[in-house]
């Protein structure tokens, strides 16, 4: 069996997140294990359910400059006490440079950085992860993307392999029961216009261009509602915001949730007016929906594969795009299932992309691989 250490933050519910636990799920565990190092002191969303899959959980330090001396000593340590991993592949983007420069010295064969982005977060870490994006080719073997304009980003090559941002299809798929029952559960009327967000609470979402946005539709069509699902860092500041709009009691915040693919049923609109992306993952679940997308121009288009798409500048006011969403056609709804047979979004195809991936690397540095 070839175990692979995947290296993120955390295993919140989030885009990244729940796109590894999708291919998790579907890999063939007989042959390919992931185990995950996480980089925060608390068991996270996924916890109990990579567990149930056979998987590990390793909680390294912080990385915050001051721990780097403690975390490079643990990393020293935690190598030395597990020589099964070959393969680390880390998803935090920049700052992968610090994981794979330890398993570097530790002399793991087969180090992958995967980009999930187009640009990077401003906090008191920007000029180190700056630093470190430029360095970070010193200590791959591989890299991987989910999509093109990511992949320039982060490695300022084009020799990454893109790993598509795969979903379960089929459970996306429009069904007018489910709709009519979420909307009864969560007494809101058919005929009620309904824009929903999923997505971290943090800046690159822009929640508040969101929330204007919607005040501006509010204000062409009363009987709207906007569902706001997830959570993050800057939740207190965006329910504030919400609350000053003068429209709060039409705004819903669902906090993490388990069952999105049921909420974008009850959805007429989805609505991602995001600041930067890589290939967002939620945009992928809404066109298996079949709902009318309205993403931003730093979204890339390369998320697209529905006929329902609208990218709108951010140099637009939020009347614009108002004027856009109540003038779209949100009926009728199909479940796409015949058109999107065999689609790199759909993780019944991808993961096999991915195991073959793996076994590949395996064999060519190692020299052995998994029996088909």
């Amino acid at each position: 069996m070839i175990r692979i250490l995947q290296c993120v933050n955390d295993m919140h519910r989030a885009g990244l997140e729940t796109m590894l636990m999708n291919y998790y799920r579907h890999i063939d565990r007989t042959k390919i294990q992931f185990d995950f190092l996480t980089h925060r002191p608390y068991r996270s969303d996924y916890d109990d359910e990579i567990e149930a899959l056979g998987g590990k959980i390793y909680y390294a330090p912080r990385l915050y400059p001051q721990n780097y001396p403690k975390y490079f000593k643990w990393m020293k340590q935690f190598f030395k006490e597990h020589p099964e991993y070959k393969i680390v592949h880390s998803h935090i983007d920049a700052m992968s440079y610090l994981p794979l420069k330890a398993a570097k010295m530790a002399g793991v064969p087969i180090r992958i950085a995967h980009s999930h982005s187009t640009s990077i977060d401003k906090d008191f870490k920007y000029l180190l992860k700056q630093i470190y994006r430029y360095k970070l080719n010193s200590v791959t073997t591989n890299e991987f993307s989910c999509g093109e304009l990511a992949g320039d980003f982060l490695f300022r090559n084009k020799e990454y392999t893109i790993i598509p941002n795969a979903v379960e299809a089929k459970k996306f798929y429009f069904d007018k029961n489910v709709r009519n029952k979420i909307r009864d559960d969560m007494a809101i009327s058919l005929n009620t216009l309904v824009l929903g967000h999923v997505g971290r609470i943090s800046y690159p979402k822009n929640h508040k261009f969101l929330i204007d946005i919607f005040k501006e539709v509010y204000s062409m069509k009363p009987n709207s509602k906007l569902l706001i699902v997830g959570s993050g860092e800057m939740e207190k500041e965006i329910k504030s915001y919400a609350q000053e709009s003068g429209i709060n009691e039409q705004i819903v915040f669902l906090g993490n949730r388990s069952d999105t693919n049921l909420l974008y049923q009850a959805f007429d609109i989805f609505m991602l007016p995001s600041l930067f992306e890589g290939v967002p993952l939620v945009g992928v679940e809404a066109q298996f929906s079949d709902l009318p997308c309205f993403f931003s121009d730093k979204v890339p288009t390369e998320v697209s594969f529905g006929s329902k798409n609208h990218f709108i500048s951010l140099q637009k006011t939020p009347k614009e795009w108002a004027q856009e969403i109540v003038n779209t056609n949100i009926l009728p709804r199909n479940s796409y299932k015949e058109s999107l047979i065999n689609s790199n979004f759909d993780i019944e195809v991808a993961h096999k992309f991915l195991e073959k991936k793996y076994n590949d690397l395996f064999f060519e540095n190692i020299g052995g691989e998994y029996e088909n």
